[in-house]
């Protein structure tokens, strides 16, 4: 009798309809579990195999500490990537572009984020392309068949970026940064340090997105001043001007073929054919 009735409470207490023994034990317990495996789980990932970097400067062969700094700054090039590839390309002045496009047009969501930056990098590989064959037959195929060294590899991969800058940098901008940085006169391009041209071809690119985010701002401006004047005719002062001008401007969009003259724009204004 004594059996079955403690059997009772503690199928009773492990249903939870006491709520004073089964439910906090069953919690502990499977808080308990959940820390144990949680517990194992790191241990195994800490006994996982795994790459490290180190530098012993008492070493006895210095062309081993050499090639880990040489590891040590690449990784480190590795990490700017990102910025020199927005930056030293056409990627500026095609996304501006085309953010400029979508708020000229009044739809601050559509296209989305990962579509404009997703074009954005298309146009800036194919716009590159040429950029990257000079490089490619010039400083990388030669370094990998060990005909030439590093440092030469360098200097030879550096030439066709700086003529691309070249060709989309302004003088005045140039002269700014050399004067900024008490830079001598040069007396050709080759005497221009890449310190003062980088920067000079992102102010040039930011002022060229702007000057062709205004041209295509116009034509959108002009639908919103009419739509503005048509409503305020009419005394519709309470219904907002974007809210009808929004269908007038994705039909003149479609109809001139919008997306096709904004790339071709884009292109042709880095290659000028």
């Amino acid at each position: 009798m004594i059996n079955k009735l403690s059997s009772k409470i503690s199928l009773k207490g492990l249903k939870g309809k006491t709520g004073n023994y089964g439910g906090p034990a069953i919690k502990i317990i499977l808080c308990f579990v959940s820390i144990l495996i949680l517990t194992l789980l790191m241990s195994g990932c800490s006994t996982a195999p795994g790459v490290s970097l180190t530098i012993d400067p008492q070493s006895a062969e210095p062309q081993q500490v050499t090639s880990g700094v040489k590891l040590l700054a690449l990784m480190t090039v590795l990490s700017l990537a990102p910025a020199v590839l927005i930056l030293a390309t056409s990627f500026t002045r095609i996304v501006i572009v085309l953010s400029m496009l979508r708020s000229a047009i009044g739809t601050p969501s559509v296209p989305p984020n990962q579509v404009i930056i997703g074009l954005s990098l298309l146009l800036t590989f194919f716009i590159m392309t040429p950029v990257y064959k000079q490089m490619d037959e010039a400083a990388i195929q030669p370094f990998l068949a060990e005909q030439i060294d590093q440092q030469t590899a360098l200097t030879k991969a550096e030439k066709p970026i700086r003529e691309f800058m070249f060709k989309q940098t302004r003088e005045k901008d140039i002269q700014l940064f050399l004067d900024l940085g008490n830079e001598p006169q040069p007396a050709t391009l080759d005497d221009i340090p890449t310190v003062s041209l980088f920067p000079a071809f992102v102010i040039s690119e930011l002022k060229t997105a702007f000057t062709m985010g205004f041209v295509i701002y116009l034509p959108f401006l002009v639908i919103d001043l009419v739509v503005s004047s048509i409503l305020l005719s009419m005394g519709m002062m309470m219904l907002p001007p974007s809210l009808v001008s929004l269908p007038f401007k994705l039909l003149l969009f479609v109809m001139v073929d919008g997306w096709y003259l904004i790339v071709r724009s884009l292109v042709l204004s880095f290659t000028g054919s």
